[in-house]
């Protein structure tokens, strides 16, 4: 078996000391994670969670490891080429950090790592900015799942209403927001307080490195890491 090269030192030069020794306190777990486990897999995410994530992490703790952050320190931890990765074909992760994506390394078995997430996806409130998946339209008449305090709320957020007889009452159609347009502060706070969910927190595989093999789950990448025509 090849001498590891995971010991090799690493200069993260142009950072403040307390960056500096955190980021090499990245690429060293990140090195150690590698001689523990059996594969690695980049990933990608959307709507991203931050405790369902957590939530998800914690359930496979005993069995496999993420890192989220910077792609660049994840890159350096594995090698960027030929010449300083860290374990043979290891380069070819790398080279897919980018975007929105992390490093799972895990002892489980490739068709458990599929299943996991291919079916891991959680609904939650849209944030702004986010595009509508559909258009909600409120119309005239009274909002009766409101209580009568929240009538000043809801004009700031744009609503046309008014109080009758201690019922919020909407005095023409509102659309909240149209399908495949981005929503504004305005709208991802109404569609909370409908309790309407736009977002799906999800997980991509990307690729899969072990001693082996290397394998690109996403048709169209090469190992560059770019798109093909």
């Amino acid at each position: 078996m090849p001498k590891s090269k995971r010991n090799r030192p690493v200069t993260l030069s142009k950072t403040k000391k307390k960056g500096r020794e955190h980021k090499e306190s990245v690429v060293n777990s990140i090195r150690d994670a590698v001689e523990k486990y059996n594969s690695i897999y980049v990933f990608s995410f959307e709507n991203m969670r931050n405790l369902k994530f957590k939530e998800f992490r914690e359930q496979h703790k005993l069995t496999s490891r993420f890192f989220l952050g910077s792609n660049k320190v994840m890159q350096v931890s594995l090698g960027r080429s030929d010449a300083d990765e860290i374990r043979p074909g290891l380069h070819k992760v790398s080279k897919l950090l980018h975007g929105d994506s992390g490093l799972f390394l895990t002892n489980l078995s490739r068709e458990e790592v599929e299943r996991l997430f291919n079916e891991y996806e959680e609904n939650d409130f849209a944030r702004t900015g986010t595009m509508a998946t559909e258009m909600v339209e409120l119309k005239e008449g009274p909002l009766e799942q409101f209580t009568h305090e929240m009538e000043p709320f809801l004009r700031k957020q744009g609503l046309p209403v008014r109080l009758n007889k201690g019922v919020i009452e909407l005095v023409s159609d509102f659309v909240v927001c149209e399908e495949g347009k981005p929503l504004s502060p305005e709208s991802a706070r109404i569609l909370r307080l409908l309790g309407t969910k736009m977002a799906t927190f999800r997980l991509h595989l990307i690729c899969r490195w072990s001693p082996e093999d290397f394998e690109l789950y996403r048709e169209g990448l090469d190992e560059s890491g770019v798109e093909s025509a």
